[in-house]
């Protein structure tokens, strides 16, 4: 269990049951999936050594403050921490059969990589077929997003402002600002885009 406490770095003695485990052996298991030793990630978190291997035990429970420590240095937030895989990305390069499909229809779209939980970008391969549509209702998220268009034609409408765009044109804008696509032309419609932070 973790302790909510004002101390940044000592750890608080270990309550029984299986969270308490889970913290210790999530520990271990991040360090060692990033090919780290106790000492190296102690000095990079300013925590002792001792409180590393104690954590790794579950021996002690650490607090809050102690765990955000920790997690600092793998660029980890609490919630990653807890989800069900944080190994680092091993793949960088992926083929069209190993892109992810999050959106199939009359509007396709392929995400570059796996999960976008902890990414700070998310890469979009969009196909909008004759008559594709994100929809009466405009989009309207946080974050920014911009795009080429690769084949065919779109119409997009952005903050009341409406522009059709061929090939080799582009757009960026904030994704706060309502926006639609459209595909009003005779055949199908190929973007390739990127929003931060990721919102699909």
């Amino acid at each position: 269990m973790l302790k909510n406490s004002t101390d940044p770095v000592a750890p608080s003695p270990v309550d029984e049951g299986q969270e308490a485990v889970a913290v210790g052996s999530r520990v271990r298991e991040l360090r060692q999936a990033h090919e780290m030793s106790q000492r190296k990630l102690a000095g990079l978190a300013g925590i002792t050594n001792g409180a590393i291997s104690m954590i790794e035990q579950n021996r002690v429970s650490p607090s809050i403050a102690s765990l955000k420590k920790i997690l600092e240095v793998f660029g980890l937030s609490l919630a990653d921490f807890f989800a069900a895989d944080f190994k680092p990305d091993t793949q960088f390069f992926y083929r069209a059969k190993d892109m992810t499909r999050i959106a199939d229809g009359p509007v396709v779209l392929r995400q570059v990589g796996g999960s976008s939980s902890r990414r700070k970008l998310q890469v979009l391969h969009e196909t909008y077929a004759m008559g594709g549509d994100t929809g009466p209702t405009m989009l309207s998220h946080e974050g920014e997003e911009a795009g080429v268009i690769v084949r065919g034609q779109i119409e997009i409408t952005v903050a009341g402002q409406c522009e059709v765009l061929g090939a080799g044109d582009g757009y960026y804008f904030s994704s706060r600002l309502p926006h639609r696509f459209r595909n009003l032309g005779k055949e199908d419609c190929e973007i390739v885009s990127t929003c931060t932070p990721p919102t699909f």
